[in-house]
């Protein structure tokens, strides 16, 4: 379990100067995997008090950046955080409620695909989104036996 003081440290370790709101961001997206910027600002104001729409938007931007945060935007949803970076793991998104859990990288290291046409880059990252129903929607879909009603 992460600290303020291993944020902090990330923080310093990124040449980032270490304030309050970039402390609870870490801190909020670290116990929050994947979460939106409303959420994180709700955690964040819970954490600090006040704090601005605005100055949640410039740390995420900024921690993003520096490789201490990842967002990902899977289609059809907001913006998304989280402290997992650098290993280049995927994500399985659950098409009724949205919900969202890594899967780790297909095969081998980064980039762990390879691309059929490289069109002449020296690609590093591959970005995979897996579509399907969480467990509990699927139980919420599964149609329910019929019972057998006699006369």
């Amino acid at each position: 379990m992460s600290t303020s003081t291993d944020f902090e440290r990330k923080l310093r370790e990124a040449a980032l100067r270490v304030t309050a709101p970039r402390v609870a961001v870490l801190s909020t997206v670290h116990d929050n995997p994947h979460a939106d910027t409303d959420t994180i600002l709700a955690k964040v104001r819970t954490s600090l008090g006040t704090v601005s729409h605005q100055a949640v938007y410039d740390v995420l931007r900024v921690l993003t950046a520096a490789g201490l945060l990842r967002r990902i935007q899977p289609m059809g949803s907001v913006a998304r955080y989280e402290t997992r970076v650098g290993d280049n793991h995927h994500h399985i998104v659950c098409r009724t409620c949205g919900a969202i859990a890594d899967v780790d990288c297909a095969v081998g290291d980064a980039p762990c695909l390879t691309a059929s046409n490289s069109h002449g880059f020296n690609y590093d990252e591959a970005e995979v989104i897996y579509w399907g129903l969480c467990p509990d929607c699927t139980t919420a879909q599964s149609p329910t036996p019929e019972r057998n009603h006699s006369a």
